[in-house]
């Protein structure tokens, strides 16, 4: 897939305010730091699309992409933030949960998860409220540059040691780099490959 054309659409704080268009969505999230923004910057290949802070919580808002005219890219409020007092981050929370559980063009959640770091348990505790709701998902591996390749296949079999504890089957996985670049061809790839199997399910 080429991204021939990204814009900012919109920003949400509630799912009673976003697009009301039946655009497929891609949403991104992930704890705070997990390097998201650069992330989507990268898909993009738009420097400033997504801002890159070292404050942590600095997304606080939905905001959507239109991507190629065609999908949306939505990057979401990254979970354990502390940033803002706790009524304030329970009311991001909330807005992100309506969202994930009952955005209807929602095709899949793409959640980032820092490769350099033992399994943490907001992370798994997160992916197991996304199943709870059924909402599709696939796994980022961020920051695969911080370390070498055999560390992160020692990371990435630990994810999945732990995960395995209570899913039988490991969720679909991806390694990237800002960085280096690594893993925005296959990314996209899988991106274009959930839109294919959506419009044939459509059809």
């Amino acid at each position: 897939m080429k991204i021939k054309s990204a814009a900012f659409e919109v920003s949400a704080p509630d799912l009673r305010s976003c697009p009301k268009w039946a655009l497929p969505e891609f949403a991104f999230i992930g704890r705070s730091n997990v390097g998201k923004s650069s992330l989507i910057n990268l898909l993009t290949e738009r420097r400033d699309l997504a801002k890159v802070s070292d404050t942590p919580g600095k997304t606080k808002l939905i905001n959507f992409f239109l991507i190629n005219g065609a999908w949306s890219l939505v990057d979401l409020p990254g979970y354990g933030y502390a940033s803002v007092g706790k009524q304030r981050r329970a009311e991001f929370n909330e807005a992100v949960a309506d969202f994930l559980a009952n955005r209807r063009n929602l095709r899949c959640v793409f959640v980032l998860i820092d490769i350099r770091l033992p399994p943490q348990a907001i992370d798994l505790e997160f992916l197991r409220w996304l199943e709870g709701c059924q909402v599709p998902y696939a796994l980022i591996f961020t920051k695969a540059d911080k370390q070498s390749a055999t560390r992160n296949q020692a990371s990435i079999a630990a994810f999945r040691a732990t995960v395995s504890l209570w899913r039988a089957d490991f969720p679909d996985s991806l390694v990237s780099s800002s960085t280096t670049r690594a893993g925005r061809t296959d990314i996209l790839t899988y991106v274009a490959g959930v839109l294919a199997k959506s419009n044939r399910t459509v059809g």
